[in-house]
């Protein structure tokens, strides 16, 4: 069997890595990391203290450490920068969605008895692009025209190709020249403040079909939602959203009897379809493409799951415009992007970014910043107050969890008797030659362990 040089490589550095005296702490830390792909080194210390006689109880400083340093997770959700930290951002996606839908995490599990939805808002057509179709099951021609018609830069206007999910052609347009990429990046860049927009219409539409005032609503119902922006094929976000309906309290209580799935489905699209932002030299609304599915208890009868709006929500909450053929950091110079590997379609927005950025009307855009993500600026998971636990909560469980795991096996008295100070300073980041490969041996590890997990737990419930 004949080795590559590049492998060959890889392992020699590995095992230099592993022969240093250092190893078998650093191990331990990228496995406390969870096989973090570029955690942050810290210098510093922390002192334990007895709140009543300030008497030093403990001590860690990173200059006693073999490495010097402490290791900790970068936290990053996408799962091409992180495999690991991004796992977790998904995990807890998916527990902050399915809490709003089932209850748990302090939402009463009589919230699954609320009307709610699965929504998806889609960008206009700024021209045509390749696409995958499919109908009963079999791929179908991208764009068929019988009598082959040309646009006019002299290139056909139709396909009659069968493009695969994953054809890099799907995505691009036709024609390049006749793209409005200038609008696309616009929309791009206001896409999140058009969502407000619809947010803020939302309870007017719902008063008005229920012939009651804004007042008599906020005594009756009350709108809260999770969200999550997706980046299509074609480089344009669109947003998947759990819409649901609550008494005016929030989901403690449901809201009226005549607060139905029927009635809220009709609010989304007569609202969607009026809520705009004016700009100088066009409007922003959305696409004409809007899916409303009401969603449903462990069950699909006419609409889908509740576990499985979870699990698509949160998978989406780990990507970003790298999916569309772009590139997950930010381009700091024009020369750059003539270097970039994304497909031209990525390459044209992001020209098209940097060549907007220069004119006045759209220098509080900051499209320069944004030019990796296609113009857009927006967060990618939002939610509403009172839709469901926050990410910062799960978080901070977690890390309370793990603070009294450590002061237990520290022998260390409890949180309300103490007092902790610390100071941390940043040391650098990424993993260093010979260590990617021992990090993404922990990754499988613990991967394999809560797959293991999960199955012991399904089997015993």
């Amino acid at each position: 069997m004949t080795v590559s040089p590049t492998f060959s490589a890889d392992i020699v550095a590995a095992m230099e890595r592993a022969a240093m005296p250092d190893f078998a702490r650093w191990q331990r830390m990228v496995y406390a990391t969870g096989g973090c792909a570029q955690p942050v080194r810290l210098h510093g210390e922390r002192l334990t203290l007895d709140s009543r006689t300030g008497e030093v109880l403990d001590v860690y400083r990173t200059a006693d450490e073999p490495t010097g340093y402490l290791l900790t997770a970068c936290g990053n959700r996408r799962a091409s920068r992180c495999p690991a930290c991004s796992a977790v951002y998904k995990d807890d996606a998916y527990h902050m969605i399915i809490s709003g839908l089932r209850g748990g995490k302090g939402v009463p599990e009589e919230v699954s008895g609320h009307p709610r939805v699965f929504a998806t808002f889609t960008a206009p057509s700024f021209g045509a692009v390749h696409a995958h179709r499919e109908q009963t099951g079999k791929t179908r021609p991208c764009r068929p025209r019988r009598d082959h018609p040309v646009c006019p830069h002299g290139r056909p206007e139709g396909c009659g190709r069968r493009h695969d999910r994953d054809d890099p052609q799907v995505g691009q347009p036709l024609c390049v020249d006749c793209y409005d990429y200038i609008g696309a990046v616009l929309w791009n860049a206001h896409a999140g403040a058009l969502w407000r927009e619809f947010t803020k219409a939302m309870p007017s539409v719902l008063a008005r079909l229920l012939g009651i005032s804004r007042g008599e609503l906020r005594r009756m119902v009350r709108l809260s939602y999770a969200k999550v922006a997706e980046y299509q094929a074609r480089g344009l976000v669109h947003f998947h959203a759990v819409i649901r309906l609550d008494g005016p309290d929030g989901p403690t209580a449901p809201p009226s009897d005549r607060c139905t799935v029927e009635l809220l489905e009709r609010a989304i699209r007569q609202t969607a379809g009026r809520v705009h932002l004016d700009l100088t030299q066009e409007s922003v609304r959305w696409g004409d493409q809007l899916d409303v599915r009401p969603i449903y208890v462990a069950t699909e009868l006419d609409g889908v799951s509740d576990q499985r709006v979870a699990a698509y929500v949160a998978k989406y909450a780990t990507k970003g415009a790298e999916s569309a053929g772009t590139v997950d950091r930010p381009i700091r110079q024009p020369w750059e992007i003539a270097r970039l590997t994304v497909t031209e379609h990525a390459r044209r927005m992001i020209y098209t970014c940097f060549s907007l950025a220069e004119l006045a009307d759209y220098k509080s855009l900051r499209l320069r910043q944004w030019a990796h993500m296609l113009g857009y600026r927006g967060h990618f998971s939002t939610k509403s107050r009172h839709y469901s636990i926050r990410l910062g909560d799960l978080r901070q469980a977690r890390a309370d969890y793990r603070a009294e795991h450590a002061r237990l096996l520290s022998g260390l008295p409890s949180p309300a008797e103490t007092v902790t100070v610390a100071e941390w300073r940043y040391a650098g980041s990424g993993l260093r030659n010979g260590e990617p490969f021992w990090a993404r041996l922990a990754r499988q590890q613990i991967a394999i362990a809560r797959r293991i997990a999960r199955e012991r737990d399904k089997q015993i419930a």
